[in-house]
Order: structure tokens, then C-alpha cells, then sequence
């Protein structure tokens, strides 16, 4: 039988309130705390560790993520202040990829079914930025989308949709 954590990272229905799931929560935020309590590169140690892939990174006090599993960023990554990325499935950002502040990247979801999404229930897609993209500040990335090399996402924008190599999207 698999895990909650199993469910989650393979795609399928998992219970986001699992103990484990909690956990690891718990754990991420205490890393983005302590990170943004004293954000000096020597303090990037407790962020590395919720990468799966860091290539050379900056990232601004008051990023957050949700478990600190499925992350992949490439070179030159840039976050500014406040960004989240909501890690249930994987987050794979490309190379000189900058995100404006308070952006927002989302792999859960929920079910529109009310009684389900009260007993915990979740599903994740993964959420894929190719190379020299920048997303203005406040935009959300929502579930499944994939955003292609060089495009421009508008500031606070709502994304629901995938968005091709070089196209400006508001």
C-alpha cells in the first residue's frame, strides 16, 4: 500500500492532511523562516535543501513552499520578495527565469465537491517553465500549465492555461 507522500508525488488522489504530509510542511516553513529571518547567503543553506535541483539561485525574504520535495530550478533563477511555490508535484523552472514579487506557482488542487475537499482530499499536476521566461509580480501559475522558453507572463495575471515559447500573456 502506498503512502500519502507515495500518492502525492506520483500524480494520484492523496490526503493532504496525512501526518507525514504535515511534517514535511512543518519542516519547509520552518526553513523559509529561518531564511527570511536572516537572509544572507550564508543563510541559503536552509533553503538548498528544499530544492531537488538548485542551479545558481537568488531568492528574496518571504518565499515559501509546501513541502520543499519538488522544486527544480536552473541557472541565473531569481524570486523575488514573497514568492510561493506550492510543491505537491513538481515545479521545473528553467534557466534565467525571474519571477516578479508576490508571484505565485500551484501544483494542488482540490475537488470541486465540497464533502471530498473537507476530508483532506488533493490532487497535484506538475507545473513546467522553460529557459529566459519572467512572470510579473502577483501572477498565479496554476496546476498542469507549462509555460514555453522566452514568454512573458503580465503582472498579476492568472495562468489556467499553457502559454507557448514566446508569447505575452496578461
Amino acid at each position: 500500500m502506498m503512502t500519502e507522500r507515495e500518492k502525492m508525488v506520483s500524480g494520484q488522489i492523496y490526503n493532504c492532511l496525512d501526518p507525514e504530509l504535515r511534517t514535511l510542511r512543518e519542516q519547509a516553513r520552518l526553513a523559509c523562516a529561518r531564511f527570511s529571518a536572516h537572509p544572507s547567503v550564508g543563510n541559503m543553506k536552509h533553503i538548498k535543501r528544499l530544492f531537488r535541483n538548485m542551479g545558481s539561485a537568488v531568492l528574496e525574504p518571504g518565499f515559501q513552499c509546501d513541502y520543499g520535495i519538488n522544486i527544480e530550478v536552473g541557472h541565473n533563477f531569481y524570486a523575488n520578495f514573497h514568492c510561493v511555490l506550492l510543491d505537491a508535484a513538481t515545479i521545473c523552472i528553467g534557466d534565467n527565469v525571474f519571477l516578479g514579487p508576490g508571484s505565485h506557482i500551484y501544483t494542488s488542487d482540490h475537488p470541486r465537491d465540497a464533502s471530498a475537499r473537507g476530508k483532506g482530499i488533493c490532487f497535484a499536476r506538475p507545473v513546467t517553465i522553460g529557459h529566459d521566461v519572467w512572470i510579473g509580480g502577483g501572477a498565479k501559475i496554476l496546476p498542469g500549465v507549462s509555460i514555453g522558453d522566452g514568454a512573458v507572463i503580465g503582472a498579476n495575471a492568472v495562468v489556467t492555461r499553457s502559454v507557448a515559447a514566446g508569447v505575452v500573456y496578461y
